[in-house]
Order: structure tokens, then sequence, then C-alpha cells
């Protein structure tokens, strides 16, 4: 045990990319957001938290951990549960940061009002410091405090500004447009000005839009970019149901299946061992191959991935076996919430698109050309054209 009294330290996947967690015998002591990098955000650990070893998280840390990460993938959690240990924090900043975890998620306190809250009213600039210094980010919640006026305010945290406004947008509270894949509607977007554009920039489809109804897309959850191309890879050319329960089977080989495949476990285990679990030999290379890359640090992070052009994400991660560029535009669409994709390959695009504008085997070229009257909003296009091929004959569009 180091002389600070944290015990050990892990790293761990969210939404928002590699998290870090140190922690005692009495608490967490330490989280840490994802900074650009993988490699910086471990460089801060052990910045500060220098000797501490890297271990296996006990089952106390590991429910805070799954807390963290079902917080950040925008579940309701009581973060107020998890036992942090705060020795040797300064007796007001300890206020402030108890102050802080007491106020619920969906609300947001200003400076003064958490001064007050904490005793010490006028204290404003001094509750500040104290925010700067959060050692428990995400448990200690500052992305709730706001400037006077309702400003955002700063944030010190990785991802900066971004990263608070993202937190919030997923609790409810919209300070502005919240980045994407995390406000009310999963998109950086308002859906009605979308609607609106495509209905103007072609009323066919504005047609299709009227008779297939409202736009419920969501955007699932990953805990890593390179997780979801395992998913992916399993999934291919399966029933769901059948994807489904092999996917699980395979989650099942490693110590920690809630939070899916890992490159690592992927290279340790034999064929048969994948094979097992009903994983074919094909899809056993591409699996391989995709750790390969994962541990040669070839698969972006999360951050990094949002950070990417499109195109660029095709062409990085097309470079694996079994990842072609239909895959990664799911990716796109799915997890990263990116608003302008048009998967011009996808049967279902295909035939949805025959339907909607009467026109029998249109290539992918044809959906194309017409696509770039949906500029900037595609993606939205696109669901609509799913709706159409699933529609019952019949239904007029």
């Amino acid at each position: 045990m180091a002389d600070s009294g944290v015990e050990g330290l892990t790293y761990f996947e969210t939404r928002f990319g590699t998290c870090a967690i140190a922690w005692t015998p009495r608490g967490v002591a330490g989280v840490q957001l994802p900074e650009d990098s993988d490699d910086s955000t471990r460089a801060r650990m052990q910045s500060r938290f220098p000797g501490v070893p890297e271990l296996a998280p006990t089952p106390q840390v590991q429910e805070a951990v799954g807390a963290i990460v079902a917080t950040l993938a925008g579940d309701a959690v009581d973060l107020a549960a998890v036992p942090v240990d705060l020795g040797g924090t300064p007796a007001f900043h300890r206020g402030v940061y108890e102050a802080l975890r007491a106020t619920p998620r969906g609300t947001t306190v200003t400076y003064g009002e958490l001064a007050a809250r904490a005793g010490s009213p006028g204290a404003a600039r001094a509750v500040g410091t104290a925010l700067r210094k959060n050692p428990l980010a995400v448990l200690v919640p500052c992305h709730r405090v706001v400037a006077a006026g309702g400003k955002p305010g700063g944030f010190s945290a990785g991802g900066g500004l971004v990263t608070k406004l993202r937190m919030l947008a997923m609790e409810g509270v919209r300070l502005g447009a919240a980045p994407a894949g995390v406000d009310g509607e999963d998109f950086e977007f308002d859906v009605a000005t979308a609607l609106r554009h495509l209905a103007q920039a072609d009323p066919e489809l504005g047609r299709l839009i009227d008779a297939a109804g409202p736009f419920t897309m969501r955007l699932g959850t990953t805990p890593s970019i390179f997780v979801a191309l395992a998913r992916a890879i399993t999934y291919q050319q399966l029933s769901g149901k059948a994807a489904e329960a092999i996917y699980a089977r395979l989650c099942a080989l490693f110590d920690r299946p809630e939070f899916g495949p890992t490159a690592e476990g992927i290279m340790r285990m034999t064929d048969e061992q994948l094979r097992g679990a009903g994983v074919s030999r094909p899809k056993v290379l591409s699996l391989r191959d995709l750790a390969e890359h994962q541990l040669c640090g070839e698969v972006p992070t999360l951050e990094q991935a949002r950070r990417m052009e499109n195109e660029e994400l095709v062409e990085s991660l097309s470079r694996v076996r079994g990842i072609g560029r239909w895959t990664v535009e799911m990716l796109l669409m799915f997890r990263l919430g990116r608003p302008d994709v048009l998967p011009v390959t996808d049967l279902g695009i295909q035939k949805g698109f025959a339907r909607a504008f009467r026109v029998e085997g249109p290539s992918p070229a044809l959906i194309a050309e017409r696509g770039e009257r949906w500029r900037p909003y595609r993606t939205v296009a696109s669901w609509y054209l799913w709706r159409a091929a699933e529609m019952k004959p019949g239904v007029e569009i």
C-alpha cells in the first residue's frame, strides 16, 4: 500500500472513453475522466497516485465502476451511495463535495448557492477552487455547478466544457446544444429542424415522413469502439436472437462479461474456446485481427473516434478483417450518433428507397445522388427509408 493509503487503481471503459479509479480500504479515493488519449489518462493517474499498483478491483470498487459506467451511459444511478474516501481533503473542500453529492440528478446549483449549502455564504470563488481540485469526477458531480444566469461555467475534468454539457444533457438539463449522442433525443441536432429540412428539400421524402410518423431512433451504448466492433463481427449474417446468444456466450468467456470481450483475452484464448461459444471459423480470424489492431493501438478510443471525420473512421476501421464500410456506417449512426450518414449498399435502404420513390432496383449511385438533397441529415432520411421497407403492402406513401 502506498503512503497515501491508496492501495490500488484500475482502468475501465465507458461511453466517454477510458476512465480510471483508485481506492483505499474506506472507499473510492480518485476518479479520472478520459484525457485526449489512453496514454495521457494513464499518465495523469500515475502523476496523481505515484507508485500505486494497477490491481483488479475489489467487489466494492467493481460496484463503483459499474455505477460510473451506467451513469456515463445515461442511466439514473444513485452515486451518493458509493463510498468515498476524502481523507486528507481540506475541511472546506470536503464540505463542498458533500453538499454537491447531495445535489439531485437533473438539477443544477450555482457556485454561490453551493457555497451557502456548504456553510460558507459568499465563498463562491473558493467553491470554484475546490471544484478544480475535485478528486472524484462523476462521484462528486461538479458538472452540475453552473455560473449565475444559467451559463455553463467552467469544467476542469477531462473533456472540458464539452464533457460537462454532455453529462448535463444526459440528465435532462439543457444549457445549450449538447454534443452528439447525449441529448434528450440522442443527437446533437434538433429533430424538428431536420424533418423540416428534409421535407422541404425532398417533398416525396416528406410524404414518407408523414406516413411513417415520429423519428424515434435512439443510440446504443458501448464501452469502447473495440467492443462495438467485436459485437458487430459476431452479429454478421445471423438473425438477432442467434447472434445475441452467441455474443452472450462469447462474453461469458471473460472475467468481466458485462464489459464485453477484451483484446488480450481474445489473443489468449484458443480457437476451440472461441468456436465453442458458437463463433464461426472466419469470425474467429476476424476477432483475432481486431484484437491485434487494438493491441497495436490502431483501434481508436471512443473519444478519438468522436473527433474523426466519417470517411477517416471508415478508412481506419476497414483495415480490420471482416469490417467493411457498412459496419462502420452502422457504428457511426447507432453508436456515435453522426447525423449525416447514408449507407447506400444496405439492402433495407435500397428496398425502402424503391418503395418510397417507386424505382425498381435502385443502385447505390442513384441513392447517393438523391441523398445529396438530404444533407446534413442523411441519417434521419436513412431511418425513414428503413421504415418504408418495413411498411405493410398497401400502406400509402
